[in-house]
C-alpha cells in the first residue's frame, strides 16, 4: 500500500521471540528483483538497540547487515537507558531515510509497544526518574497496582496486575505530570487505520516452546556466556533497562554466584517461553494484524504471502 505521494508504507512482520521473523524478513529482502524497490529492515526490538548485546538479543549478524540494510540496532551503549520515545524518534528518522532512498521498509517487531508508538504515532509522556525510583522502592506490585487504580482506573483496566514495569510507568506519569496516564491520547488500544500491513507469525504453543529452547541452547553454543562475562566485567555495567534483557539477567545471576550455569540456562528458557506468551497476547489484541499459521518452515510458508502484499 502506498501513500498519496507514492511512497510505500512500511510492512510489519510481528510475532513472539523465536517465531522466525528475522529469517522471513531477510528472505523477503533477498528475493527482490532488480526492477523492484530494495528492502531495508527496521528492527523493532527493545534490546537490540544496545551495543555489545548481540547473541542474547538475536541481533542480525554482521553478514546479514552487509546483505540487507538494517536500522535501529546498536543505537546506544549498554550502560545507557533507552526509552520508547527515543526509539520512536530513531525509527521515524529511519523510515524517512528509507523513503528518501526510494526503498521499502519492513519492520521486524517483537516489542509491541515500540511498534505501536511508531506506526500509530503515539503521543508519549515524559520521563520522571525521581518519581520512578520512589515507586520502584515499593516491593509489592499489588500495592502499586492499587494506587494506579485509584489515580487512573482507565489505565489500570488495560494493564495486567502482574505487569510491574507497565504499572510503574503509568504511575510515574500520573504522579510526575499531574495528569492521568490514560489522558495522553488514545494509547495502545485504539488501533486506527494507518495503512501499514501487519503480518503475524502464529505457531502452536508447543512448537514455539521447542523453538525457544533450541534458540537458547544455540545461543549458549555461539558464546552467549562469554558475551555476558564481558558485560559483567565492564566498569560501566549495564543500565536498568538493558539489565532486563532475557538471558542476561539469568547469566548475571550465575556469574554472581546465585545459581549454577545449568540453572541459569533453564531459567532463561522458562522466562523466554513466558515472555513469548506475553508477546503473543499483546499482538493478538490488534485486529489489524493478518495472522498466518506456521507449521514447520516460516520462510517457505510466509515469504510468498508477504511477497503478495509488496507487489
Amino acid at each position: 500500500m502506498t501513500t498519496t505521494d507514492s511512497k510505500p508504507k512500511p510492512l510489519a512482520i510481528v510475532g513472539p521471540t523465536a517465531s522466525g521473523k528475522s529469517a522471513v524478513a531477510m528472505a523477503v529482502a533477498q528475493s527482490r528483483r532488480a526492477d523492484e524497490r530494495p528492502i531495508h529492515i527496521v528492527a523493532v526490538d527493545a534490546m537490540q538497540v544496545y551495543r555489545d548485546m548481540n547473541i542474547g538479543t538475536a541481533k542480525p549478524t554482521t553478514e546479514d547487515q552487509k546483505l540487507v540494510p538494517h536500522h535501529c540496532i546498536d543505537l546506544v551503549d549498554s550502560d545507557q537507558s533507552f526509552t520508547v520515545a527515543e526509539f520512536k524518534q530513531a525509527a521515524t528518522a529511519a523510515l524517512r531515510q528509507i523513503n528518501e532512498a526510494n526503498a521499502q521498509a519492513v519492520l521486524v517487531a517483537g516489542t509491541g509497544l515500540y511498534l505501536t508508538a511508531v506506526i500509530d504515532d503515539l503521543t508519549l509522556p515524559g520521563e520522571y526518574p525521581q518519581v520512578r525510583s520512589s515507586l520502584e522502592a515499593e516491593p509489592d506490585t499489588a500495592v502499586l497496582f492499587g494506587k494506579l487504580f485509584e489515580l487512573d482506573p482507565v489505565a489500570a483496566k488495560k494493564i495486567e496486575p502482574s505487569n510491574r514495569r507497565r504499572i510503574v510507568r503509568a504511575l510515574e506519569v500520573c504522579l510526575g505530570s499531574g495528569r492521568a496516564f490514560s489522558s495522553f491520547g488514545p494509547g495502545t488500544g485504539a488501533y486506527p487505520e494507518n495503512g501499514v500491513v501487519q503480518i503475524g507469525l502464529l505457531w502452536s504453543r508447543d512448537r514455539l516452546a521447542a523453538r525457544v529452547e533450541q534458540r537458547v541452547q544455540q545461543m549458549m553454543t555461539d558464546g552467549f556466556l562469554d558475551e555476558v562475562k564481558k558485560l559483567h566485567a565492564s566498569a560501566q555495567g549495564v543500565s536498568r533497562t538493558a539489565a532486563q534483557a532475557l538471558g542476561y539477567r539469568e547469566l548475571f545471576a550465575h556469574l554472581n554466584g546465585d545459581m549454577s550455569l545449568d540453572e541459569a540456562v533453564h531459567e532463561t528458557i522458562v522466562h523466554t517461553r513466558q515472555f513469548a506468551v506475553r508477546q503473543e497476547r499483546w499482538f493478538r489484541r490488534d485486529p489489524r494484524i493478518n495472522w498466518c499459521s506456521v507449521d514447520e518452515d516460516p520462510v517457505g510458508e510466509i515469504v510468498p504471502i508477504i511477497d503478495g502484499h509488496l507487489r
